[in-house]
């Protein structure tokens, strides 16, 4: 996914920041040509601010309130301007200091968290690693991404991290596709140790680990992108490249309904410890 081609919220949000110059600028009384004419700009470049093709710079934003005579606006135009851009995070740019400073950045949210939901279909959600899998999976981040090598550090951040599913008063539902209990991340040992520590995690009071076997009919539980929902407030979506915050209660309710149905095909209890068991026994 390209910055040319955002996310469908990225873009509506970008489209609804349009609307507001727009409607700064017709109060105004000024055409859109008339306001790019003022600031030096190229005609087309008004035309691609309104319509959201074009994100706007914390300059452009001063420079049309002020043609537009509309000055009092600029700070809450900027702000937003700022969000928009916070939805959609290169994982290069977010991991440029440090990996440690990536684990330690989501402790705000989970904080205020007391649902969480999380649907993995690429490697063992986050909050259920073990120490391992996890440097594993941070040694592969840095070699492929050239993000500064602070794995020893990023890993007692996460480990530091799971303490809130023994807090109370949260509840934690995981769905785990089975195929990632059957890919090998670092080697059979931690693969092993790893599934093992799943097992255990199962009797985590407030905890629900369901698993989608392989070769069940899926009906509308199509596979996903991963993806972590924190109460009906926001989402966050794991890409290749980067990661996309959804905010919008409309597309929230897109992933929760996209969850109840993969928890609906997914099995619990003995069932899912069969199949991680199952995947142990596969290892050799």
């Amino acid at each position: 996914m390209s910055p040319s081609s955002p996310p469908s919220s990225v873009q509506e949000a970008r489209e609804a920041l349009g609307k507001r110059l727009r409607e700064i600028r017709k109060d105004s009384g000024l055409t859109a040509r008339a306001v790019a004419a003022r600031a030096g700009w190229h005609e087309s470049k008004s035309s691609r601010l309104e319509n959201g093709k074009t994100p706007p710079s914390d300059e452009d934003i001063r420079v049309w309130t002020r043609i537009c005579r509309a000055e009092q606006e600029a700070a809450d135009l900027i702000a937003t301007a700022r969000g928009i851009d916070g939805m959609y995070v290169e994982w290069r740019r977010l991991e440029s200091a440090g990996l440690k400073r990536v684990q330690e950045s989501v402790l705000p949210l989970f904080e205020r968290t007391v649902w969480f939901r999380f649907y993995q279909s690429q490697v063992i959600p986050g909050l259920l690693q073990t120490q391992d899998y996890t440097r594993a999976i941070l040694n592969t981040v840095v070699a492929l991404r050239q993000t500064p090598d602070d794995v020893e550090e990023a890993v007692v951040a996460r480990m530091n991290r799971q303490r809130i599913l023994h807090r109370g008063g949260r509840r934690f539902a995981f769905l785990i596709e089975e195929w990632v209990l059957r890919s090998i991340i670092g080697t059979h040992t931690t693969m092993a140790s790893q599934l093992g520590h799943l097992i255990g995690m199962t009797a985590t009071p407030a905890l629900s680990l369901g698993v989608i076997p392989m070769g069940v009919v899926r009906g509308n539980a199509w596979p996903a992108e991963p993806f972590s929902m924190y109460d009906e407030k926001q989402v966050s979506a794991e890409l290749v490249s980067a990661g996309l915050t959804v905010t919008q209660p409309r597309e929230i309710a897109e992933y929760s309904k996209t969850f109840t149905e993969l928890a609906g095909i997914a099995v619990y209890g003995a069932s899912a410890r069969k199949l991680i068991t199952s995947a142990i026994d596969a290892l050799g």
